[in-house]
């Protein structure tokens, strides 16, 4: 049996933002494992500087479609297909105000 090798794609600050697009590239099918330094996942988690990266790892065959994806991403092309989604609505949260 081969063993699949993981490759980084990317290096980002803090656990939500790495959260996110795993999720992300999850909803595409593509595998995703998370990597942070000891010391940011302490019970006191350390989430500034060198210890608040953390690499998106996703298998080495499905490297160019993250890349793929994540690129989709910071372009904005999913936050238009969800306005397309929902036509005229605000993104503000609702107010008490009249």
């Amino acid at each position: 049996m081969k063993e699949q090798s993981w490759e980084v794609i990317t290096t980002v600050p803090g656990d939500m933002y790495a959260e996110i697009l795993r999720g992300l590239l999850e909803a595409q099918g593509i595998p995703v494992v998370l990597s942070q330094e000891g010391i940011g996942r302490s019970v006191y988690a350390v989430n500034v500087g060198l210890f608040g990266k953390v690499e998106i790892l996703v298998p080495s065959a499905y490297k160019e479609q993250a890349l793929q994806v994540l690129k989709d991403y910071e372009s904005g092309a999913f936050q238009a297909e969800d306005e397309e989604d929902n036509p005229g609505e605000e993104s503000e949260l609702p107010t008490d105000e009249p």
